[in-house]
């Protein structure tokens, strides 16, 4: 399901992804409380202005959940449709203009129209940010790399679930789906 605008523009080039900044993952006591992730609010904030300022699409990538939904046998219930829970954080709120896409899975791209509404605005380049880094993130980062798009995932932008898995994630997106010539 996606809503806000998705009418086609002219040469962006670029759009920004804002996964999964939902209260169900940055409010404390949340029941998929991401350690960290209310501390990469300031420089999303950033990033979302810049992108908004400059024309750049910014699609908010939500968790959209039912009740007894399958990922529910592997995380607490979380993001259920139409659950406060399943709301962007106040701080990082849409705006007219922005765009939300809603998935059921892992990646932004499986059952949803988020590379139609790339391919509308002519999208080919991807920033990536939100949570979570290791799983949403990541997944939406690979299946956006198969498809062609170019991938930057801003470290100060991204909060994983533990340090661990973190730091795994970075490393898989910088020497898997970024080229050589990019790499920093």
């Amino acid at each position: 399901m996606t809503e806000g605008n998705t009418k086609k523009t002219e040469g962006q080039g670029e759009a920004l992804l804002v996964i999964d900044m939902l209260n169900d993952f940055l409010l404390e006591g949340a029941p998929l409380e991401v350690t960290g992730a209310r501390e990469i609010i300031p420089f999303l904030k950033k990033h979302i202005e810049a992108a908004r300022q400059g024309g750049v699409p910014v699609i908010y990538i939500c968790d959209s959940h039912t009740s007894g939904d399958p990922e529910f046998e592997v995380w607490p219930e979380h993001a259920v449709s139409g659950s406060a829970g399943a709301g962007v954080v106040d701080e990082l709120e849409p705006l007219p203009g922005d765009i939300i896409v809603r998935k059921t899975s892992y990646s932004g791209f499986y059952n949803t129209d988020l590379e139609e509404i790339l391919r509308d605005h002519n999208v080919r380049q991807l920033t990536i940010a939100g949570v979570c880094t290791s799983i949403c993130v990541l997944y939406t980062a690979v299946d956006a790399f198969m498809r062609g798009y170019d991938v930057e995932v801003p470290d100060d932008s991204v909060a994983g679930l533990s340090p661990e898995d973190h730091t795994f994630a970075l490393r898989q997106i910088r020497e898997v789906l970024v080229p050589r010539r990019d790499r920093e």
